[in-house]
């Protein structure tokens, strides 16, 4: 990412428009940010649960492939929206939900971040304890106190991070993918058919419901580069990284676990490390796992900070986040998911699947409803300054995509498969979890219907803040950090 020289290491905006003359960076830093956010322990994981919970190899891979393509597309749907807004991406909610109402979202996506920080965390407290000779109580200490370190410096740090676990996830996975191949018939695996409805919609499941994760937070991430970047261009620079660097890790996850024998759950971490035997080489295996992990745990611990700030200033017009807020902020966030992790850490992969099931219930139906009005209804032309204003062209609370939200969330209840709550339709769907499908295609159809004859008023262009250079003071998005 070329940056300006006088760019601060230290992120000086937060939840604010980015002006031009800030814009910055290149489309393929899109490409090593996302791939290197995936090439990492916890999708391992996810793509073993396809094989853990009862599919074989190849049916688990075709359903993941196709997963992570649905999946993938709607989030880079989300990224394409970073250049053109020059926002963080649940500001622009405030379009479908109202200034006051785009909190009822956001709330739920901050639960979001703090749940995958703290599963993240309990493999990275594996892999450097692991590695430090330290109980992984320890280890997870360690790695949230690097979290809150890069975090606090932002935008150009995390991207800097990304890089460099993307060139050290391909070193990582090349190798243990020879090391597993030279000690697996994989040609024997894949021979093993047993095709069934349940299994294969799981693994479609799992892998869309990794993708769609990132909607939430994916534009915060492109939100710096230059306006006439081309949306197309960011959406595949952005889906492709994720979608390959998921895809990877995923089909490794998978060959772990089918050659297992049941050795792989509880022992995540230990078990991939195995592969490669002891020594040097385990100990550099071990940091790979725990820096792989520091690209998307930061993801999420940013991510929470940008959404407190938005929902504080919805409420407050303006915020004004010093370095000390922000630092207090990312203490919080990370101490919470820490907390989360030293008390979960024993219960990990069966928890993980529930939450990462039951969590899409809460969210795709925002995604879908994003994804329609900008794309469909708005066709892009915000009026960035009106975000926050209460009195302005969108209001305190938009019934209208509240209620659809809503609708999204109750229609899905039905056909939820997890510890917390299943629904009276999945014994006949064979225990599968399809709520993800009902939560994205009948919101966006109910929300486009309705938005076409009931939208407010659309801008004939897109409105964006009078840009002096300076951080504005008028437009109630502007932040210091």
């Amino acid at each position: 990412m070329a940056a300006n020289d006088t760019t601060p290491l230290i992120e000086r905006r937060s939840i604010d428009y980015i002006p031009e003359a800030e814009r910055h960076g290149r489309l393929f830093s899109q490409f090593t940010l996302w791939m290197g956010a995936n090439l990492q322990i916890t999708a391992i994981v996810t793509g073993a649960l396809a094989v853990v919970l009862g599919g074989d190899v190849f049916w688990s891979l075709i359903g993941l492939l196709i997963g992570q393509l649905i999946g993938g597309g709607v989030m880079a749907l989300h990224a394409a929206q970073g250049p053109k807004l020059g926002l963080p991406q649940m500001i622009s909610s405030r379009v479908q939900f109202g200034v006051y109402g785009a909190a009822i979202p956001i709330v739920l996506v901050c639960l979001m971040y703090l749940g995958f920080t703290a599963t993240g965390t309990v493999l990275s407290g594996q892999a450097l304890g692991q590695l430090f000779g330290v109980s992984d109580s320890v280890g997870i200490l360690i790695f949230a106190s690097v979290i809150v370190l890069v975090t606090v410096l932002g935008y150009r740090v995390i991207h800097f991070i990304g890089r460099v676990a993307s060139v050290i996830g391909v070193v990582a996975f090349v190798y243990l993918f020879s090391r597993l191949m030279s000690q697996t018939d994989v040609g024997a695996l894949l021979q093993i058919r047993h095709f069934s409805w349940s299994s294969f919609l799981l693994a479609v499941s799992l892998a869309a419901s990794w993708q769609i994760a990132f909607g939430p937070y994916v534009a915060d991430y492109s939100r710096y580069l230059p306006s006439k970047t081309s949306s197309v261009k960011t959406f595949f620079a952005a889906g492709a990284g994720s979608v390959v660097g998921a895809q990877v890790a995923m089909v490794l996850g998978v060959f772990a676990a089918a050659m297992s024998n049941g050795q792989f759950a509880g022992h995540e971490v230990a078990y991939i490390v195995g592969l490669s035997g002891t020594g040097a080489t385990a100990a550099l295996l071990y940091f790979s796992i725990a820096f792989g992990k520091v690209t998307i745990s930061t993801l999420n611990s940013y991510g929470s900070f940008m959404c407190i700030a938005t929902i504080i200033s919805g409420f407050r017009g303006r915020l004004e986040v010093t370095r000390l807020q922000r630092l207090v902020f990312v203490l919080a966030i990370v101490g919470t998911a820490t907390l989360i992790a030293l008390l979960g850490q024993h219960s990990f992969l069966g928890a993980f699947k529930s939450f990462i099931l039951f969590l899409l219930a809460f969210f795709t139906p925002w995604s879908a409803i994003n994804l329609v009005d900008y794309y469909c209804i708005t066709r892009e032309r915000y009026d960035v300054p009106a975000l926050a204003d209460p009195n302005g062209r969108y209001g305190r609370w938009n019934l209208l995509g509240i209620s659809v939200y809503v609708f999204g969330v109750l229609v899905q209840l039905p056909f939820i498969s997890t510890k917390f709550y299943t629904g009276p339709l999945v014994a006949a769907l064979g225990d599968v979890d399809i709520s993800w499908i009902i939560g994205l295609v009948l919101p966006a159809a109910l929300y486009y219907l309705c938005a076409k004859k009931w939208h407010g008023t659309v801008p004939d262009q897109l409105i964006l803040p009078t840009e002096q250079g300076a951080i504005p003071t008028t437009n109630g998005l502007a932040a210091q950090a």
